[in-house]
């Protein structure tokens, strides 16, 4: 296989040429409201309202929020967030861990500090896991332990015949197509997984019970098949419908589903930079980096549009990201994923400098 040539792009970069490609596609009508009652910030409406907390989980004074990447609940209820964080603050962590009071119970993942993205959280013969990958210069993918202890950690793939020489042996910050940068995993019945490679070869490369590489499917292209920026993948499992790969297809603003082995099924359009999935009954949620989280039901209709400030963050007021005095409740900036808990609230991460992890309780 040739091996695609190199390129460097950083994510502003990224999100400012992109955000022309996303103006066309993100006109669907948003439908839910925000309002407040005497103590509450309440988004949606009828069967899918939720009560916004921004903020919610606190750190001790001796660790701060760097740039919070994603989320995670355990069956305790427990809330693991990573963030990238600063490279050069190796004695940080990059994964902070809440009870289900918001409460800090411990800090760990300075291995990622830098380069932290996805975490995911899997049982495995009634034991819990979690699976973290992160990109920058740390281009790595891990299994942890729930107290943060390290199972196994790998690196590039070079089976797959898509990374540069030296990869895996010698990760650097170089951005490109023959790079690796995973952002999110997949996980199989198999006790297999799948990885996305994101931000680098936009393959997704598929892996067994035992973490050895098994294939590749996808590559950089115009969909169908296809991606840019392949930013967070998930199995949807919903009832009524066969078992389906659904790939945020980020840069070309929609979902892609997939069956099992990456044949190409359908398209599904109409958003701005979705960077992830979750799903819970038949409920699918999309944390869309163009501020807003999106909720469709199992015929994967538009139910709600969460936190809707798509024109002013996108068009209309700049510098939002990074002036916490123009954030608005119950208004999102940049959510960069979100995970249902098992009573069907939402947690939410921005991509923001300072950090933000916000709760949304189901009233409906």
């Amino acid at each position: 296989m040739p091996r695609p040539q190199s390129t460097s792009l950083s994510r502003r970069q990224f999100l400012e040429t992109s955000a022309a490609v996303a103006t066309a596609t993100i006109a669907a009508p948003a439908v839910a409201t925000a309002y407040r009652t005497e103590k509450q910030v309440i988004l949606g409406t009828g069967d899918y309202k939720y009560e916004v907390m921004h903020d919610w989980p606190q750190l001790p004074d001796r660790y701060t929020w760097q740039t919070t990447h994603n989320v995670a609940v355990d069956r305790a209820g427990h809330l693991y967030v990573i963030h990238e964080g600063h490279a050069d603050l190796k004695d940080h962590p990059s994964i902070f861990v809440f009870d289900a009071a918001g409460k800090f119970i411990q800090a760990f993942g300075n291995q990622f500090q830098g380069g932290g993205h996805g975490i995911e959280v899997r049982e495995e013969g009634g034991e819990e896991f979690l699976y973290v990958c992160a990109y920058q210069q740390v281009k790595s993918f891990a299994k942890l332990t729930l107290k943060g202890e390290t199972v196994w950690q790998k690196y590039a793939p070079m089976e797959s015949g898509v990374y540069a020489e030296g990869e895996a042996s010698n990760p650097q910050k170089i951005w490109g197509r023959d790079r690796f940068m995973p952002t999110n995993f997949a996980f199989l019945n198999d006790g297999g997984f799948l990885l996305a490679d994101g931000y680098g070869s936009f393959y997704i490369h598929r892996y067994d019970k035992d973490a050895n590489y098994v294939s590749s499917f996808g590559g950089p292209g115009d969909g169908q098949g296809k991606f840019a920026t392949p930013h967070g993948i998930w199995i949807d499992r919903r009832p009524g419908q066969e078992e389906r790969v659904v790939v945020c297809d980020r840069a070309h603003n929609t979902l892609q589903y997939l069956t099992l082995d990456g044949q190409y099924l359908e398209t599904l359009t109409g958003y701005g930079l979705p960077a992830n999935v979750d799903t819970w009954n038949d409920l699918l949620l999309v944390p869309e980096l163009h501020a807003r989280i999106t909720l469709l039901n199992g015929k994967n209709e538009v139910v709600a549009r969460l936190g809707d400030d798509v024109e002013r963050v996108t068009k209309t007021e700049k510098g939002v990201r990074n002036d916490r005095s123009k954030w608005i409740d119950g208004k999102f900036v940049h959510p960069h994923d979100a995970c249902f808990t098992p009573e069907g609230d939402i947690f939410v991460a921005e991509w923001v400098a300072t950090g933000r992890v916000s709760k949304l309780k189901r009233l409906g």
